[in-house]
């Protein structure tokens, strides 16, 4: 059975949230890291927290359908696009193109 419309552009809008959470948070402990005399101690419980955060996200998006969960996994990759497009633009930004 397909969810309708409604439920499909709520799990959009919510990966997209989750990504934008993800990937900022993974600009945010690169920038912090970067300048860190021990760059281990900010990636580690870095991505533990943002899988954490992702993962439990995801599992309230789900409603037992995958595309429900397609549309939460097409707007996290949104999320990255608008994110790498945000952070390219900061002066001083630690990432290539």
């Amino acid at each position: 059975m397909m969810p309708d419309l409604s439920l499909l552009t709520a799990a959009v809008l919510a990966g997209a949230i989750l990504g934008a959470l993800f990937f900022g948070g993974l600009w945010w402990t690169v920038q912090r890291a970067a300048v860190s005399p021990r760059p281990a101690l900010w990636f580690g419980p870095s991505l533990l927290l943002r899988i954490a955060v992702v993962g439990g996200g995801f599992y309230l998006v789900n409603d037992g359908s995958w595309p429900t969960l397609a549309a939460c996994l097409a707007g996290l990759l949104l999320a990255r696009v608008a994110v790498l497009r945000v952070t390219a633009r900061r002066p001083g930004s630690v990432h290539a193109s």
